[in-house]
């Protein structure tokens, strides 16, 4: 019979004052931007500085949205070709990167370890270090000045290839050999059997590809002032320096909103899943 295992009072009060300790640390960054959005000017720049401000104003949102209707560009712009490229790219790097780990993960063919060894190396490079010969490629193939300069890169994510197999290795190889001898073919398996056991690793990678998609400001490789996106248009309010500086914080919060949201919406399901992530024949 197996021995159950206990602990003691104290050690579970320490270990949920433990969890509380680290809980808050990890929020109050994100309250401290809150009340900084809706502080007045003078209660920016007090020191000690306060976490939620004493007089609560709304004067930096409303000010933001007055410097965007006055833009020659309307706002609606800006946030339509954010969305775009968040959407369409995170949908396309998830379906590419799952579609290219199947095979890494479940057959065995000749030049399948360096392929593998091929994704892990190019995760050490930082992608600054590749904006010089992407734009050179993408100005060879005409991208530039395009949503598809933004989008298309996202689709082949070192990152997102390694996470996808990595977890595909894991779903028992008798499992996918039942579905292929009741006459299942390769996209059946990989469309109703592997994406459903993976799905603690799609989440996961939507997770990161709609932070670094949202956040982008593509002013490199998008030049027209119509095809820009939201965090390029909002930095060019702020530039002007300290007297939008609680404009600033709006924009802050603003920016952190959709990938937090996103995060909230999927954790129950990364937490489902996860358990069932390492299973093994």
């Amino acid at each position: 019979m197996a021995k159950k295992l206990s602990r003691s009072g104290a050690g579970n009060f320490l270990g949920i004052a433990f969890l509380c300790v680290i809980a808050v640390l990890m929020v109050l960054p994100m309250v401290y931007a809150v009340g900084n959005s809706f502080k007045p000017m003078d209660e920016l720049f007090k020191f000690p500085p306060t976490i939620l401000p004493r007089r609560w104003v709304t004067t930096n949102y409303t000010d933001l949205f007055v410097l965007m209707g006055n833009s020659w560009v309307p706002f609606s712009r800006y946030f339509f070709n954010t969305i775009f490229i968040t959407s369409v790219g995170t949908f396309g790097q998830i379906v590419c990167c799952s579609l290219c780990a199947y095979p890494l993960a479940m057959y065995n063919f000749p030049g399948r370890k360096m392929i593998s060894g091929m994704i892990v190396t190019a995760l050490m490079f930082n992608g600054t270090v590749l904006w010089l010969p992407l734009f050179m490629i993408k100005a060879g193939l005409g991208m530039i000045d395009t949503y598809w300069a933004i989008i298309i890169p996202t689709f082949g994510s070192s990152m997102g290839m390694y996470l996808m197999q990595q977890f595909m290795s894991q779903i028992p190889k008798s499992l996918v050999e039942a579905a292929r001898i009741d006459g299942a073919g390769s996209f059946k398996i990989f469309w109703t059997i592997v994406l459903p056991q993976v799905k603690s690793a799609w989440l996961t990678l939507m997770i990161f590809s709609v932070q670094g998609l949202w956040n982008t400001g593509a002013s490199v490789f998008i030049q027209s002032e119509s095809l820009k996106t939201l965090p390029y248009a909002l930095s060019q309010i702020v530039s002007t320096g300290i007297a939008r500086q609680g404009v600033a914080n709006a924009i802050s919060v603003i920016m952190m909103a959709v990938p937090i949201t996103t995060f909230i919406i999927s954790q129950s399901n990364i937490i489902e899943t996860m358990a069932t992530s390492g299973m093994k024949d």
